[in-house]
C-alpha cells in the first residue's frame, strides 16, 4: 500500500505570508487535498479550482499524469505563490481475464444505445458540484476482502484488449455489507446497468464522488444523506463481473482516480 504524506508549502512576504498546504500522494491516480488562505483564488495549471469558505480545495491526478503539475494560489490581498509539482510515474501491470460473457466484452449492436444513456447518467452523476467537505473527513474500506484487481492495470477481457480498470476490485461473499467510504450524499443508484449492474454513486464535495457497482442489492436511494460507515448495498456479481466482487472507484468530476490511495493496509477480517 503506498502510503499517504503531507507536503506543505509556505512562503514569506514582507507584509505576511501567504501558505498553501497539499495533502496527499503525489502520484499518478491520486487525489489532493488542499488547504489556502480563505477568500483565495487557487488554479491548477491554469484552471480555477472551487474552494471552501474554510479554504479548503481538491484536485486530481489522473492515471497518466504528465510529470508536473502548477499550483497558483492569489490571496485577498494579492500576493501569488506558483508552486510546481512533481507527479510520481507508476507502472502499470497486465491483468488477462477470461469466461465473461462475450456480450459485455463485445456489446452487440442492440447494447449500443442502452450504454450510451446508462454513461450518460454516471457522467452526470460526477459532474455534480456540491460545496460540501465531506471529503476531508478521511475515507475507509467499504468492504473488507481480497484485492482481486488493482488500479491503473491494462485489461485484457476474454483476449481483447480493453480501457485501464479504474478502480479496485474486492472479492468478497456474496451478501456482504458494503458501507459508504466516507460521509456523502447519494447522486446515483441503478437496479441494472449493463456493464455495472446495480449501482451506487456518492458524492462527498468539490467533485469528489465515489462509485460502488456490482451489488446484489442497492439499499440506498438517490438523494439521500449518508454516513461514513453506513451500509449502502450487499457485494454481488451483477454486470459484467466473473464472481461475487465489489468495484469501488474514486473520481473527481471526470477524471477516474486510486481510491486505495485514501485508506490503510486491508484489514484482514468482513463486517458483519
Amino acid at each position: 500500500m503506498i502510503g499517504i504524506f503531507l507536503f506543505v508549502i509556505s512562503v514569506f512576504f514582507s507584509a505576511g505570508a501567504i501558505a498553501l498546504e497539499l495533502k496527499g500522494k503525489f502520484t499518478q491516480g491520486a487525489l489532493i487535498i488542499g488547504t489556502a488562505e480563505p477568500e483565495s483564488l487557487v488554479t491548477l495549471n491554469g484552471n480555477p479550482l472551487p474552494i471552501l469558505p474554510n479554504g479548503k480545495f481538491v484536485f486530481g491526478l489522473s492515471r497518466d499524469s504528465g510529470p508536473t503539475v502548477l499550483v497558483m494560489v492569489r490571496n485577498k490581498n494579492g500576493q501569488i505563490k506558483k508552486q510546481t509539482l512533481k507527479v510520481r510515474k507508476r507502472v502499470y501491470k497486465e491483468q488477462k481475464i477470461f469466461g465473461l460473457p462475450q456480450r459485455k466484452v463485445i456489446p452487440e449492436k442492440r447494447d449500443y444505445k442502452r450504454i450510451a444513456h446508462e454513461r450518460g447518467l454516471i457522467d452526470v452523476a460526477r459532474r455534480l458540484m456540491t460545496y460540501d467537505a465531506d471529503f476531508d473527513d478521511g475515507f475507509v474500506w467499504p468492504v473488507f476482502g481480497i484485492i482481486s484487481s488493482v488500479y491503473g492495470s491494462r485489461r485484457i477481457l476474454n483476449g481483447e484488449p480493453r480501457a485501464p480498470h479504474l478502480g479496485v476490485d474486492i472479492a468478497a461473499p456474496s451478501g456482504t455489507a458494503v458501507v459508504a467510504a466516507a460521509d456523502g450524499g447519494v447522486s446515483l443508484t441503478h437496479e441494472n446497468m449493463f456493464f455495472t449492474g446495480k449501482t451506487v454513486q456518492l458524492n462527498h464535495g468539490l467533485g469528489v464522488g465515489t462509485i460502488y457497482i456490482h451489488l446484489s442489492k442497492v439499499m440506498v436511494k438517490k438523494g439521500q444523506k449518508v454516513k461514513k460507515g453506513q451500509v449502502i448495498g450487499r457485494v454481488g456479481k451483477t454486470g459484467r463481473a466473473t464472481g461475487s466482487h465489489l468495484h469501488w472507484g474514486l473520481t473527481w468530476k471526470t477524471l477516474r482516480l486510486d481510491p486505495s490511495l485514501l485508506v490503510g493496509p486491508m484489514p484482514s477480517v468482513n463486517p458483519k
